[in-house]
Order: C-alpha cells, then structure tokens, then sequence
C-alpha cells in the first residue's frame, strides 16, 4: 500500500520569516490528523514531545541520531534509518541507523549506497510508502548475507529547503503487525519537523564552517606577514589547508624548471616519499592548474590524469592553483584517503577562496621580504662605503706613517718589526677590499643554502627521535657545493636519520658535512658523515637502506660505507657519503 501526498515544504530557516514558515509548516502537517481516529488523537501529545525533542539541538550528526531514534519510538518500530541523498542525486552519501548493533553492521558490511532497490527507486520517486512485505516489492532487490529480517516497512521523504534531503525508513513493527495509516500520519508530521530540524543544524554547520575557514586565511596571513622564509611560509600554508579540509595531508607545488610543478611543501601523518615528487609538464593535471583552472577529482587512486606515484595513496581530492593579479605561483592540494567521503560543493567553494586569500598573502609576505632585502642591501651599502671611505684611507695613512719612520729607524729589529706590521696593513687592506667586495654583491637565499637545509632536515627528524642530532660543517658548504650533489646530500641526511630512529634506538647523533675533502681519485668532493650510539646494525637486519644511499653515492661518481659508531667500545653505526662536488 503507497500514499503518495507529502508534507508542506519548509522555506530556507536562514531568512527572516523562517520561523513562522516552520510554525506554518508545522501547523499544516498537524491539522492533517483532524478528524482522525480517536487512537491517533491519544497519541498526539506523545508526537508533541517527539517533535520537541527533535528540534532539540544543532548539531546534524547527533539530530539525525535523534531523529531515527524518535521515529522508531514514535511508530513502535524495531529499526529506523535515514538515507541522505547525495548531491548527485543518484545514490546515498550517509546511512544513519537505529536498533541495528555493532554486530549487525559487521555482518552487513557495506551501507547501502541507494543505487538499486527499493532505497534507490524511494529516491527518484520519493513519495510515502507502506509496505506489509517489502521483500515481494517488486522494486526490492533483496538483503545481502548476515542483514536482520526485515518485511514490515514504512517510507516518507524529508524535505530541507524546497528539495529532498533524504528519507525516514521505518522497518518490523513491533508485535508483528503492519504499519497503520495512523503510523503513516504520525510518521510523516515528524518528517516535517525533522526536515526543519535538520535544515537549522545544516545551516548551523555550514556557518561554523566558514568561520573555520575564515580563521584558517587569517592564521596564515598572519605567520606569513611575520617574516618567515619562504619554505616556512609554504609549510603554514600547507598545515593550515590539510586542518580547515579534514584530509590526510596538505600539499604545496610550485613551477619547476622544466616547465611542470614539484612538491614543495607537506604537512601529512606520513610525508615520506612526498616532497620532491614531480608533476611533468606534459601532463593534463599541469596544463590545467598553471592555466589557473582548479581540479576537483572523486579519486585520485583511479583518475587516469593523475601519473605520480602519489596518486594511489589517496582519494577525493581538490587542486587549487595559488593564482593572484592572473598569475600562478603555485598549486595547493588537499587529497583525503582511500574511501574518505568526497568534498561537498560548499567545502570546494571555501578551499578555492582559501586558496586565493593563501596566493595574497604570499605576494604581500614576498613584497614583504623584498623590502626587508633591500633596506639589507642598503646597509650593506652604506658599510662598503665607509670601510672603503674611512677605514681604508685611515689604514693606508697609518702605513705610510710607519714606513716613513721605518726609514728613519736605526734599531735593525725595530726596522724589521715596522716591515712586518706595514705587511700586516696591506693583508689587512686587502682583506677589507674583498670583504667591501662580498657586501656589494647579492647574497645568496639562506633559504636554499645547503647548511639551511641540513639543518631543516635535522630539525624534522628531532621530532620522531626525542632529541635534537648535533651538526657540524666543515668548509664553504653553500658555495662549493653544486645544486645536484646538494639535492642527493639532503635525501642522504634524510635517508641515515630515518634509519637511524626505525632501527637504531640511539640517544646521540652526529652529523657532519664537509666540503674541503679529497675523493679516492683525487677530485674534490663533499663528505656526510652520520654517526649514533645506538645498537648497530644486526647481522641479519635490513639493508636497503644502506644500498639506497650507495646507489645515491655512486649515480654521482661517489660511494657510501658504513662502520662502528661512537657508542663505548664503538656501538652504534657511522654512515659515511662522498660525492664529488
């Protein structure tokens, strides 16, 4: 048996006459049971308080636990769920249930997804349904294995802001008996309220949520209007995405040499593998984000457009480019995890203003840390002038003064002891020429230097460790030092100080980089060694990690060893790397 004639439908709760809609709605719904039996009059205190009880409260998730709960209760039914409709309009996006246990759902397995069945016909014909036996529906498709029995059924739609939100599903009267036109009367009433209800707690979330993300844009506008470097910046930007998303990581890129985007930048429970990875330029992922176009993906495990290596450890995702004044600076990317539910049409709304408010303060952070280089310069300028205008002039004063008087000296040793110092006066002119030299050129980025990254790499493995590595370095790192050395340098710090903290169990670590070292054949290279006190390696333990830093090594003309540590009586391991420079 079917009904088919639904509820009024509720206006937009966020507009002022909301309220007096619901009351409207309400009213109508309620005036429907006049004239009914006297039984269904006896119970409409008791479909009052349901109705109370599920306005109660803002919050969706704990009101459509609410709801079920008090539909069941309400029509004397053993199970109760709601099916939220997607936006697709073609399945269910959620399946909230009452009276089916912890166990059940083991059984069970999967929810339904509502793209057959009965559930799936409700949704494109969502009328009121009553069924004495929903297994010789025809448009029943069955129970899969372990599902409670289920015959006795009752359906009515919810209906939020002129559209369907979802149904109430109603199964197993209690006593055995089927679901009466008077279960139907009450059953549809509640579905009123609770469409008001939940319409109130959606627009409850949703301004929670911009608030959220309007927080997030000011927290990072804020760190990066402090001065920090650029990777720094990147890192806030990253930390702050991956949080307002709720995804399993936040990812920044920006343009490489080639044409294409690198990773740059990862906040994740699991970064290893991440940064550095490339997007090649060829790609349809590359063309379209530098194009300043975003990306919105239901899986990137399964997106034949995404070619990294990345993209199976991930699902629903949003790319955004980092675009400001028509320019892209860069990509910002926030991939939940395998399964995760997909992002709505408002949280892609929201992450592309968060993304445009991130590329903004990034142009102002970077005008920012010009200015702060130039007024650098300017000092420094002004320094070279007055060593060059001063200093200089009063050096080379003082020399003539002490060779006019060393001429005149008779004392042999006083003579020789005025050469020395006048010698002295000129190294020391020189120096200063070269040191006026060095200001007047542009520095290089402290940020891309190889001491600051040794460091970095060292400051992020402190955190899995307990304790900070000490460092060290040895010669002109960050001038002598080619970029590609440099690169494999920095994987091979990562790689020693991941190993040693999953395998080493060590309290101390020494890392040293030098750059004044003679390779076996005589060329000039640069040395990492990493020593720890901890338990060395076992002779049966693992070694592709050691295998992979002698690859690393050797790819460049290099080679990396291995030896005792500097435990008592050399426990623990020491990791040495060389490359040629």
């Amino acid at each position: 048996m079917a009904a088919t004639e639904g509820p009024s439908v509720p206006q937009d709760p966020g507009h002022p006459g909301a309220d007096t809609d619901a009351l409207q709605a309400a009213t109508e719904a309620t005036r429907s049971l006049q004239g009914l039996s006297a039984e269904l009059t006896a119970r409409v205190p008791r479909l009052m308080e349901a109705m109370r009880t599920v306005g109660a409260g803002l919050d969706l998730h704990v009101t459509l636990d609410r709801i079920v709960q008090t539909a069941a209760e309400l029509a004397d039914a053993r199970y109760a769920a709601i099916g939220i409709i997607d936006e697709a309009r073609e399945g269910l996006s959620d399946f909230v249930t009452y009276g089916v246990t912890a166990e059940d759902r083991r059984r069970i397995g999967a929810l339904p997804d509502g793209h057959k069945g009965l559930l799936g016909a409700l949704i494109h014909d969502p009328q009121a349904v009553r069924l004495a036996d929903l297994t010789q529906d025809a448009r029943s498709c069955g129970f899969p294995a372990g599902h409670p029995p289920m015959r006795t059924f009752l359906g009515v739609p919810i209906r939020v802001q002129h559209e369907i939100f979802g149904n109430l599903y109603l199964t197993e009267k209690h006593g055995g008996g089927e679901f009466s036109e008077e279960d139907l009367h009450m059953v549809r009433v509640l579905a009123t309220e609770a469409g008001i209800a939940i319409g109130n707690a959606r627009l409850y979330a949703a301004t929670r949520q911009r608030e959220h993300w309007i927080d997030g844009s000011v927290a990072v506008t804020t760190e990066l209007l402090k001065g920090s470097d650029v990777d720094d910046a990147l890192a806030v930007v990253a930390e702050q995405a991956r949080r307002l998303a709720d995804s399993a990581a936040g990812i920044v890129l920006l343009p490489d040499e080639e044409g294409g985007l690198e990773i740059v930048a990862v906040s994740a429970d699991d970064p290893v593998g991440i940064m550095g990875t490339q997007i090649p330029p060829d790609s349809p992922v590359a063309e379209q984000l530098l194009a300043g176009e975003p990306l919105f993906l239901d899986d990137s495990a399964t997106d034949p457009r995404m070619v990294t290596a990345l993209a199976p450890r991930f699902g629903p995702s949003m790319m955004l480019p980092l675009r400001s004044d028509g320019r892209v600076l860069g990509t910002l990317a926030v991939p939940r995890a395998r399964g995760a539910r997909p992002f709505t049409a408002a949280e892609r709304t929201l992450a592309t203003q968060f993304a445009a408010q991130a590329a903004l303060a990034l142009v102002l952070a970077d005008a920012q840390r010009d200015r702060a280089r130039l007024a650098v310069y300017e000092d420094r300028d002004r320094i070279a002038r007055d060593l060059h205008d001063l200093v200089i002039q009063r050096l080379f004063a003082t020399g003539m003064l002490l060779e006019s008087a060393q001429r005149r000296a008779v004392v042999p040793e006083v003579k020789e002891n005025m050469a020395k110092a006048v010698d002295e006066l000129d190294v020391t002119i020189q120096e200063i020429r070269t040191a006026i030299f060095a200001l007047q050129q542009e520095p290089a980025e402290a940020p891309s230097g190889l001491r600051t990254r040794v460091l970095r790499e060292i400051g992020t493995a402190a955190v899995p460790l307990g304790f900070r590595p000490s460092a060290s370095f040895v010669g002109p790192v960050d001038a002598r030092v080619g970029e590609l050395t440099g690169k494999n340098l920095i994987a091979a710090v990562r790689e020693a100080l991941s190993n040693a903290f999953r395998h080493a169990g060590a309290a101390r670590i020494e890392v040293v980089v030098d750059a004044t070292v003679k390779l076996p054949d005589g060329t000039d290279g640069v040395r990492l060694t990493v020593a720890d006190d901890g338990i060395g390696i076992p002779a049966d333990g693992r070694r592709s990690g050691l295998r992979n830093l002698a690859k690393r090594a050797e790819a460049l003309g290099g080679a990396s060893t291995h030896g005792p540590g500097i435990g008592p009586d050399g426990g623990g391991t020491t990791v040495v790397w060389e490359a040629p420079l």
